[in-house]
């Protein structure tokens, strides 16, 4: 099962917008057919999100979707990633390359064109970048 991560952006369709283009990779997670991982910094970056006025979510609605990505993703710990040798132009961005970097081969499900910018280089590197969320199924 190859590994996948989620940037913050793919994981808003997943959770938040529940957009229709997102339903197969959630039920992939629920009935545990995804690798999804994540790291304190990526659930921390996520649930600040999650936490703006823009998207008008009520306490107890950011605890349960957190508590939700929680349960099906696998946490590694931050200072047991590996830095990829790419960097990207946000900072707050690079923990997705260096997480989808430490478990290569990995797919990192992006729709942030700073990341999408590094997808040759990744892909060199065993790491496919993609905005297309049926890559999974390829």
């Amino acid at each position: 099962m190859k590994s996948v991560v989620f940037d913050t952006n793919a994981l808003l369709d997943i959770f938040v917008f529940n957009d229709f283009r997102t339903i197969h990779l959630k039920q992939k997670l629920i009935d545990g057919e995804l690798n999804a991982l994540a790291s304190p910094k990526t659930v921390e970056e996520f649930a600040d999100v999650i936490s703006r006025p823009l998207f008008s979510l009520e306490q107890p609605i950011q605890e349960n979707i957190l508590k939700h990505w929680r349960s099906l993703a696998k946490v590694l710990a931050d200072e047991t990633l590996i830095n990829a040798p790419w960097q990207c132009q946000d900072p707050d961005d690079q923990v997705f390359l260096n997480l989808a970097y430490t478990a290569k081969p990995c797919l990192l499900i992006s729709k942030d064109n700073k990341i999408l910018k590094l997808a040759n280089k990744a892909a060199k590197e065993s790491v496919l970048i993609t905005s297309y969320y049926n890559a999974i199924a390829e």
